[in-house]
């Protein structure tokens, strides 16, 4: 599990194979736990609320009014759900809506989209009130956006209801939204403070880490994941067109996930396969005792349902790494660079579900001490409740880096019922000998609300109410 970190736009959700991880440590790439919508779909709410009139959802600002007709939408595609998925070869986008309702949000235990972009906002609403309304319509657009459909015609001389990059019909592409809140958000400003999330704090840098402030932190925090990037694009204009008199974008990184070379888990930009281990998250029992926030906790009640979002954006010294000896790029990992196996695996063709064994290798003469995969699971008694995350992270590929060179790098993302699972699993990161040639530039903590229940219900509800 890299602990990479790096912060700008994103582009990343990348499809994950079908065989899904079904481990019980560190990384991320997995199925999802959520309830379906059951409701059928309705030709014309899908997009306008059955009777509200385009040039109402033309306007930018959603405090002119683009709340009132929106919080009902249906959630159900007009397109159906049950449609064949994407023909990647051809680029045609997937016709598949992934449920918007459910327990928990889309896009945390869903297996990763191809595409995907991270975007954190400074809130701008004025008050309690507004900022419910903003929740609302973030609500409401990420409802329509998922379900896909045929946006309405807007009245003569208005503009457009919907930006039209995605042509006439609105494909949903496997597309999903996920809202997540960061510690800023509790401050002064709305009266929230005691009800923060207990755990919640804002991103300190570690020892090694180059922090941006330009990069970093954020009072809220939206996922857009789905096949194709114009989908991604799409959506997040709809919600700024829609929501900008109430949040300001702060920063945004754009990421994918490579496809697998040859077969198994995809690999990151060093070469190596990425997020190999990861929780089943087929298993109720252990999602719920490493991922999701449980009722009657230490956390407020409306938190349950919710859970901690780690981000970091790391950069790559590709160059530096490029010269490592190949033998010496796998003492770093713990791990065969072409077949993903642990390091006892010698032959070229051994599985990457494999996993390490450290008890026969006290003195980590298979897989070094300071490694990667040792540091960030060491297999100890002591250490077994801050090793379990759920990774989902991708690969960022920016312009040329200011500072020289490529600034290729990983959008490490990975969600757990406590962050301190994941501060403490970085802390021993600190000492790994890949650290000479990452970079960590920005990122945040954030809290990942509850799922949006039923067409009545919308983020953040019970924090608000």
């Amino acid at each position: 599990m890299l602990s990479y970190a790096g912060i700008y736009p994103i582009r990343v959700c990348l499809s994950k194979s079908a065989t899904a991880q079904t481990r019980h440590t560190t990384g991320a790439r997995s199925g999802r736990e959520t309830m379906t919508d059951k409701r059928p779909p309705t030709p014309e709410d899908g997009w306008n609320d059955g009777g509200c009139p385009a040039s109402f959802l033309a306007r930018r600002s959603f405090l002119q009014g683009t709340v009132a007709g929106l919080a009902g939408a249906a959630g159900a595609s007009l397109l159906g759900n049950d449609t064949a998925l994407a023909d990647t070869a051809s680029g045609t986008a997937s016709t598949r809506a992934i449920p918007f309702h459910g327990y928990y949000q889309a896009g945390i235990a869903t297996p990763p989209q191809t595409i995907g972009s991270f975007v954190s906002f400074d809130v701008t609403a004025s008050g309690r009130k507004e900022l419910q309304d903003l929740f609302r319509t973030l609500t409401a657009r990420a409802r329509i956006l998922t379900a896909g459909g045929t946006p309405p015609k807007a009245p003569p001389g208005s503009a457009p209801p919907d930006n039209g990059i995605l042509g006439r019909d609105v494909v949903p592409d496997d597309l999903t939204v996920t809202v997540a809140l960061g510690a800023t958000l509790f401050d002064g400003r709305y009266g929230l403070g005691a009800r923060k999330p207990v755990q919640l704090v804002t991103m300190k840098a570690f020892l090694h880490d180059d922090l941006d402030p330009a990069l970093s932190q954020g009072d809220l925090l939206v996922q857009l994941c789905a096949g194709h990037r114009d989908t991604t694009v799409h959506a997040l204009l709809d919600l700024l067109a829609h929501t900008g008199g109430a949040m300001r974008p702060r920063w945004r990184i754009d990421c994918q996930r490579n496809p697998p070379r040859p077969v198994g888990i995809p690999r990151d930009w060093f070469g190596f396969k990425d997020g190999i281990t990861n929780p089943d998250t087929t298993d109720t029992t252990q999602m719920h005792q490493q991922v999701w926030v449980q009722p009657h906790t230490a956390e407020p009640a409306w938190a349950a349902g919710g859970t901690y979002q780690a981000l970091r954006i790391v950069h790559f010294n590709i160059e530096k790494w490029q010269k490592v000896p190949l033998a010496q790029q796998e003492r770093i990992f713990g791990r065969r660079k072409a077949s993903g196996a642990p390091i006892y695996a010698v032959s070229k063709n051994a599985s990457d579900l494999l996993d390490p064994i450290y008890t026969n290798d006290p003195q980590g003469l298979f897989t070094a001490l300071d490694s990667h995969v040792r540091l960030a699971n060491p297999q100890t008694p002591q250490t077994a409740s801050t090793s379990a995350i759920l990774r989902r992270s991708y690969d960022y590929d920016r312009t040329l880096d200011v500072r020289g060179g490529l600034d290729l790098g990983h959008a490490f993302c990975c969600f757990q019922r406590e962050l301190n699972t994941y501060i403490t699993m970085q802390n021993r990161l600190e000492g790994e000998a890949l650290v000479p040639y990452i970079s960590p530039r920005g990122g945040g903590y954030f809290f990942a609300l509850p799922g949006v229940r039923d067409d009545k219900d919308y983020y953040a509800r019970g924090l608000l109410t």
